[in-house]
């Protein structure tokens, strides 16, 4: 059974499994085993590399932050990086007009801010996809991510939600702070495990499930401190160690495409701007 099958397996027996306090030893195993799955996948996918950067991505960082620029194809990426920061980066009707990454720098009140207008990415990028392993291998060197939508497609296409998921499923969390947890490995002496608050989401045996996600990578000794009431999913991702956290932002253009009472619903979503590029609004 190939990585992707068995990624596939993993994630339809989680989706058969209730949510509860007496399955999160059973969902957090399998959460564990899902994200070493897919970090086996993006390794085999690069080569054996770990995703370095490929040809047109390689861009040189200049200026006091990176922002880069995310979205489905022809949701405007390459109009709003021209008005951002004046760089001619081709636009056209039809899709995957962007093929490699083009940086523009944004001068704003003193600072420079590198911009990095993006391929189109699709569902399934996460996995490679498209031209996916590079835009999100540009998208974690960035400070910031600016997701761009078609407001007049959003409502049929959750854009915002598949996106969402893609990165995440490559280990970037968004809007979101590392969790206040000390995890050291040691060479020997087993697991030691301690909080200072108490732990209400990880199940009945907080340690039996910390060590047993520890053993899917080989973890046999090491110390965790847990100093806030954390979920299964940030006790892997601690354990994994390799997620980044960035600040988000969602920019929904094309905002003259729909009505009035849709705008001001997709302003009031957290971290959400709202305008039309071509538009100038």
């Amino acid at each position: 059974m190939g990585v992707m099958e068995k990624i596939k397996e993993i994630e339809a027996e989680m989706a058969r499994t209730q949510k509860n306090k007496a399955t999160n030893y059973h969902l957090g195993t399998l959460k564990a085993k899902l994200a070493k799955l897919r970090n086996e996948l993006l390794i085999e996918q690069s080569g054996g590399s770990g995703g370095g950067p490929s040809e047109g991505f390689d861009v040189a960082r200049l200026g006091d932050a990176r922002v880069a620029l995310i979205g489905f194809p022809s949701v405007g990426k390459s109009t709003l990086q021209c008005k951002l920061t004046g760089t001619e980066s081709e636009a056209a009707a039809y899709e995957f007009t962007t093929l490699t990454c083009i940086p523009g720098t944004m001068h704003y009140k003193g600072s420079k801010v590198q911009v990095l207008d993006l391929p189109g990415i699709i569902e399934g990028a996460a996995h490679g996809k498209g031209r996916g392993k590079e835009v999100i291998a540009c998208a974690r060197n960035a400070d910031a991510i600016l997701i761009v939508l078609d407001a007049g497609k959003e409502g049929l296409n959750r854009h915002r939600e598949i996106l969402e998921i893609e990165l995440e499923t490559v280990g970037i969390r968004l809007n979101q702070k590392p969790p206040d947890v000390t995890f050291r490995k040691k060479a020997s002496g087993g697991v030691s495990f301690a909080s200072t608050v108490p732990l209400t989401k990880l199940g009945p045996d907080p340690e039996k499930l910390a060590t047993s996600i520890m053993r899917e990578y080989r973890i046999n000794s090491a110390d965790l401190l847990a100093r806030e009431d954390i979920t299964v999913d940030q006790l892997v991702d601690v354990i994994v160690g390799n997620r980044v956290y960035k600040p988000c932002c969602y920019f929904y253009n094309k905002i003259d495409t729909i009505t009035v009472e849709e705008v001001d619903q997709l302003a009031r979503m957290p971290h959400s701007l709202v305008g039309s590029v071509a538009k100038k609004v």
